[in-house]
């Protein structure tokens, strides 16, 4: 029986045992997310505290992240990821212990939360640099695109299992069970056999990151990613935090509503995650990118039209399906056009700018939800994601051409070693 394109990535035993790993992590980290939220809420009942610990959450992802991305370059990045995950696991027993035993302060609990994304911002961009390594370049699309399916799908069950075990058990249940999680990841990455980092010549840490910032800026195909990912970053993605708001605001209908917009979400990203690889192999990554963006505005638009919380989980699954579309897409032709030694630091960037245009975006479009409605903000962020693709397609045509242009990393010299088990090459640890 033929595997279908789009779990062909599953077929390699490194990349299947790490799609497990942190599948099961990301459903524990989802509980703790919901769970810390819920607890700090609950504790000091003021909403600043809860949006102070998904800040804590969140921001080290565009502060840490050029210094994780270094790393990725110069270390063994088997070893920083066991490092930064045993790190996030001790941490998240800290959080467990401090619950279970009544000592856990909202101060305490966000020093916690801060701590444990810091080190999840060091090791991220050794997780994504890695992939190339563990499957062959024709099913890298793939890959990226089940990597992407598992954060969605660990989105919704997360939340789901957060909510039963604090039913039954409490807080610090739901706590343990992340901390067990971790340990999926370190059972994943322990055995990878990987080649050793490229020598760096004493340069330092703050010199890696400024080469890896002009490499960015010097690769055509790079840099427009990176442009077509701002305007990404800033008019799309803020769709995403404020689910919440829309269900309560626009449907009156807060917990059932976000649980039905969240899930449709995370169903739309799962289909398309199953049909990328397909894609891609048909019309190629630069096709693709430029289509799920062009279909990504209109897409929000009828989100924002919908009447009724039916219609608007059918049009959000659609707005699902398209921004998965395009963030793996982002993620592809980076990959593909940037050499391994480079790669930690070229993938910084694009998570530097996630985690502030985003939070951004979701911040400007939240306080003009407010004054002048969520629907036309969603309306009106379609309309001008829309204009801006236009304008810059206009303004600069070669920006989109130069997605095909041969990249560094599309050399053949730079293919990746594949480990089934036994590829026994030096792993540099």
């Amino acid at each position: 029986m033929q595997v279908p394109r789009s779990l062909r990535p599953l077929r390699h035993r490194p990349y299947a045992r790490l799609w497990v790993g942190a599948f099961t992590s990301n459903i524990g980290t989802w509980m703790e997310t919901i769970g810390v939220g819920i607890y700090v809420t609950s504790a000091t009942g003021q909403a600043k505290w809860t949006g102070l610990v998904a800040a804590a959450g969140f921001v080290p992802n565009a502060i840490v992240g050029p210094l994780g991305g270094a790393l990725a370059d110069r270390l063994p990045r088997r070893v920083l990821l066991l490092a930064t995950t045993s790190a996030q696991t001790v941490l998240a027993t800290v959080l467990t212990v401090l619950v279970a035993t009544h000592a856990a302060t909202p101060a305490l609990v966000t020093l916690v939360v801060l701590a444990s994304s810091c080190a999840g911002a060091l090791g991220f961009p050794a997780f994504q640099a890695i992939l190339p390594e563990l499957v062959p370049l024709d099913d890298l699309p793939g890959a990226i695109a089940l990597s992407s399916a598992q954060w969605n799908l660990g989105r919704v069950i997360g939340p789901l299992l957060a909510g039963i075990v604090i039913s039954v058990g409490g807080y610090s249940w739901a706590f343990a069970l992340n901390s067990l999680s971790f340990l999926a990841v370190i059972w994943a990455v322990a055995p990878l056999k990987l080649p050793p980092p490229v020598a760096h010549g004493g340069e330092s840490i703050a010199g890696s990151i400024r080469d890896g910032l002009r490499f960015v800026r010097a690769e055509p195909g790079i840099r427009s990613v990176v442009i077509y990912f701002a305007i990404n970053c800033l008019l799309a993605a803020p769709f995403i935090g404020l689910v919440p708001a829309v269900a309560g605001k626009v449907f009156d209908n807060e917990k059932v509503g976000t649980s039905v917009l969240v899930t449709a979400q995370g169903l739309g990203a799962v289909a398309m995650a199953l049909a990328l690889g397909g894609l891609i192999a048909h019309w190629g990554n630069r096709r693709v990118l430029l289509g799920v963006l062009v279909a990504l505005p209109p897409a929000l638009v009828l989100y924002g039209l919908a009447p009724t919380l039916a219609a608007a989980a059918v049009a959000i699954a659609v707005v699902g399906f398209f921004y998965l579309g395009a963030l793996s897409s982002f993620t592809t032709i980076v990959q593909l056009r940037a050499p391994s030694a480079m790669r930690g630091r070229v993938l910084s960037v694009l998570g530097v700018m996630l985690g502030s245009l985003y939070p951004l975006g979701a911040l400007i479009q939240g306080a003009l939800g407010d004054a002048i409605g969520l629907r036309a903000v969603t309306v009106g962020s379609g309309i001008l994601m829309a204009l801006a693709l236009l304008g810059m397609r206009l303004r600069e045509p070669r920006f989109a051409a130069a997605l095909t242009l041969p990249g560094p990393g599309e050399l053949v010299q730079n293919a990746p070693v594949i480990d089934d088990g036994e590829n026994r090459n030096d792993p540099g640890t």
